[in-house]
């Protein structure tokens, strides 16, 4: 997959660079739509990438959620030290995953973002360039 995107990238490039070489004006035009189409395969990549993290984050957090009731439940029947105190490291990494997670989210929103006003900048762009 990453072959296919660097491929993309390098023919919006060149796509930039033969516009911008024919010397018909509007060079700074070309050469905006070969970098946001170029960003949006980008985002779009890293958008994928980060729904996969996301899920298997939310996998983690399910998992420990499981194992910190069955330590809990396994506390109640033989409160050990050695039990009590590998069951404050599992609480401890659960909360961090979690607290990852939220950071995850809020950077997942952020590129949708991006992506939307990117999507929105190049209908624009269009629309623009036909209408001259």
């Amino acid at each position: 997959m990453e072959q296919i995107s660097e491929s993309s990238h390098r023919d919006s490039a060149d796509a930039t660079s033969s516009s911008s070489a024919d010397g018909r004006g509007g060079n700074g035009k070309a050469m905006a739509r070969g970098l946001s189409a170029m960003l949006e395969s980008v985002i779009k990549e890293f958008d994928s990438k980060s729904i996969d993290t996301l899920s298997s984050q939310d996998k983690l957090s399910g998992s420990l959620d499981r194992l910190v009731q069955e330590l809990d439940q396994l506390l109640e029947n033989a409160p050990l030290p050695f039990i009590v105190q590998h069951a404050s490291r599992i609480s401890t990494v659960r909360q961090r995953v979690s607290s990852m997670n939220l950071v995850l989210k809020s950077i997942q929103r952020r590129i949708d973002n991006i992506d939307h006003m990117l999507s929105s900048n190049i209908i624009q762009d269009k629309t623009a360039s036909d209408t001259t």
